[in-house]
């Protein structure tokens, strides 16, 4: 095996890097079992804030554009010119 001089690829940090993993996900399961009861609380709550979060974020572009009766979505003049026509010789 390679190893580089500044310490690198050495064994004990791949196995050191699956330890610290594991214990990340064992801790996030107590985390989310011990836990559950409140965040199903405070679920109702995070919703009804979601709405008002997401009206501010969301981007206004769908705000005030009034469209005239002849406009079309692409703009005037650039009406749909529907399907192909088929001319029959």
């Amino acid at each position: 095996m390679n190893y580089d001089d500044n310490g690198v690829g050495k064994p004990w940090n791949r196995a050191g890097r699956y330890v610290f993993i594991g214990f990340l996900l064992i801790a996030g399961f107590f985390l989310f079992t011990e836990h559950r009861a409140h965040l199903y609380g405070a679920l109702p709550f995070l919703l009804l804030l979601a709405c008002p979060l997401m009206h501010l974020f969301h981007g206004h572009g769908g705000h005030g554009g009034a469209k005239k009766d002849g406009d079309s979505p692409a703009g005037p003049g650039n009406e749909d010119p529907g399907p192909p026509q088929h001319h029959h010789h």
